[in-house]
């Protein structure tokens, strides 16, 4: 057959791209240092992100 040749290459082509996204999965699983940082920026109570160094919004009293 004439497509055979044709054929292995995009074999080869799917299988490459399938070990990268493999290894990509296994990369993004990693724990990356600022995640203990990105944690602690949440509200304890409502779980929203505090943006600055004041108090949350739910413990103002302003945001439901």
């Amino acid at each position: 057959m004439r497509g055979s040749g044709c054929d292995a290459v995009i074999v080869k082509i799917v299988a490459l791209f399938l070990a990268g996204m493999a290894v990509l999965a296994m990369f993004g699983r990693l724990r990356f240092p600022g995640q203990k940082r990105l944690a602690a920026a949440k509200c304890p109570k409502c779980g929203k992100f505090k943006i600055g160094k004041g108090p949350c919004s739910c413990q103002k009293g302003l945001g439901k």
